[in-house]
């Protein structure tokens, strides 16, 4: 019996191994869901504690964390690697408690001591980590210190952070990109190359970057949030949004950021796409740098302002989803002043004026237009032009400099522009992020300027700082409405618009939801394909 036994295993065995070779059942090969998002240019820095600008902010947000986070769909505050917070009475000490059990993509883990390097890294110039271009943590918290006294890890999940003085923004400020906490071994291990090698807690590993062509980076699968729903999220750089645009229709691309507003109308009309608008919470506008001779004048500064005819900037550059802007606030920003009036289109009150300052016959300036749209102005160059126009009506003539994203934005920190086309978009949602990163003269310093006008008002300062203490959003609100006035008469900028950005995604893609700051985690998003 044994004998027939044996027989019986090795017929199936044979049997089992031909059925396993057989065509009729094939091994099934599982596809890597990749997530392609498409926009007008490349990132400056991975590094997010030196990152500045939106192209950078949208991979940082998918390698790191913040100790809070933002709401999905707006400016309210949730746990993130701190589940817990105390503040003291006086708003002066904030105790956190800290996730467990989280870890580094190096495998490292996140510990309190871990948020306590980062921040003397972001606040202390002596410490050794520390690089001269952390300008974010100078805008938000009044430069190096600042108002940050000390930061100490008063258990292993427990962090303890001590305050000058009372910030009304400070949980706030804590969510935002910059403030996102990296590893310290890699910290240590890369020095100055850090930020082309990042090293988070996020929902994705950093893979890859080839400059101005693609930055690769693969789910996080041991993520202690929401695991991502794609195996691979690639961020490429297309320049020109007709490019940009004709890849997403062909399916190279999921996602396309910067949509030029001629194309609106294609968007609607094919079934495979789906138009997307993001909540606003942005201005575009056209820096006057008061450092230059003749721009120093405030009559011509006022004289500059009414020669734009905005309104028809935006009639014909937007899309039909822009206002123009009157304030460098944005209406949907409390602290909003809606009393002021702005500066009128009038070519004859422009020549007056210049003609009071000393130039009857105008001037030769330049203006300065960044090659890469942005959410606040998606046709730069076209909008320069009309600018250009409506400035030689009136005896100014500007020639246009143009540059590609990265050196544009450090040459303007730098100061080397006369006017230069520029814009914001909110980053927590408080007045300081606008009136006080891009107006105050702590902000004016060159190499790191966010206020490219180079504009200093000692009534403004007093005015905005005091803003910062003042724990009482009503208050707060007043002090920022008459800092507007001072700025409005001042005339630093021409405020231009206030968009409500659209954006692009194939109908596959699901999950994906636009947020106010102009940066998403991706780790919710899937891409789904019909049966």
């Amino acid at each position: 019996m044994r004998w027939l036994f044996a027989i019986l295993l090795l017929l199936l065995s044979i049997l089992g191994v031909s059925a396993c070779q057989s065509p009729e059942s094939p091994q099934v090969e599982v596809k890597e869901k990749v997530l392609v998002v498409g926009r007008g240019g490349d990132s400056v820095s991975l590094d997010p504690a030196s990152a500045e600008d939106g192209e950078s902010a949208r991979v940082t947000v998918n390698i790191f964390d913040t100790l809070v986070e933002y709401e999905r769909d707006g400016i309210g505050v949730r746990p993130a690697l701190a589940v817990s917070w105390q503040p003291s009475n006086d708003y002066r000490v904030w105790t956190f408690q800290l996730r467990q059990g989280v870890v580094f993509h190096d495998g490292t883990e996140f510990t309190a001591e871990a948020v306590a390097f980062n921040f003397r890294r972001w606040m202390d110039r002596e410490d050794p980590y520390h690089r001269a271009d952390f300008s974010y943590w100078g805008f938000m918290f009044g430069g190096y210190p600042g108002v940050v006294k000390s930061v100490e890890a008063t258990g292993r999940y427990e962090v303890r952070i001590t305050l000058n003085e009372p910030v009304a923004s400070f949980l706030s400020n804590l969510a935002m990109f910059p403030f996102a906490i990296a590893s310290p071994r890699a910290i240590k291990e890369y020095g100055a190359e850090f930020y082309r090698h990042p090293v988070g807690t996020g929902p994705f590993v950093f893979e890859e970057w080839v400059p101005n062509e693609k930055i690769v980076l693969r789910a996080n699968r041991d993520y202690w949030g929401e695991t991502p729903k794609v195996d691979r999220l690639v961020f490429r750089t297309i320049e020109d949004s007709l490019e940009r645009y004709k890849e997403l229709e062909a399916g190279s691309l999921d996602i396309m950021e910067e949509l030029d507003p001629a194309d609106l109308p294609k968007v609607r009309e094919n079934i495979s796409l789906r138009l997307l608008l993001r909540p606003s919470m942005n201005v575009g506008y056209m820096a006057i740098n008061t450092e230059k001779p003749v721009l120093s004048n405030v009559k011509v500064r006022q004289a500059i302002n009414h020669a734009i005819n905005k309104d028809v900037i935006v009639d014909n550059y937007f899309g039909g989803l822009a206002k123009p802007a009157k304030n460098p606030l944005p209406p949907s920003v409390w602290g909003y002043n809606d009393a002021i009036q702005d500066y009128a289109y009038d070519p004859q009150k422009a020549k007056k004026l210049l003609a009071q300052a000393g130039y009857p016959g105008g001037f030769k300036t330049t203006l300065w237009v960044m090659k890469t749209p942005r959410p606040y102005l998606p046709q730069p160059m076209e909008v320069g032009k009309a600018i250009q126009q409506d400035l030689a009506a009136v005896g100014i003539q500007a020639r246009i400099v143009t540059y590609d994203w990265g050196p544009y934005i450090k040459k303007l920190q730098n100061g080397e522009h006369d006017l230069a086309l520029s814009g914001w978009i909110g980053d927590n949602g408080d007045p300081a992020n606008f009136l006080y990163v891009l107006l105050d003269k702590s902000n004016a310093v060159k190499g790191s300027a966010a206020n490219f006008a180079f504009y200093k008002n000692e009534r403004v300062h007093t005015l905005l700082v005091a803003a910062q203490t003042e724990m009482n959003q009503g208050k707060r609100a007043e002090l920022y409405r008459r800092a507007q006035e001072i700025i409005h008469e001042d005339a630093p900028w021409v405020p231009l618009d206030h968009t409500t950005p659209p954006l692009v995604i194939r109908r596959s893609v699901s999950g994906f939801w636009p947020h106010p700051t102009g940066v998403e985690k991706l780790n919710t998003v899937d891409l789904v394909t019909k049966p």
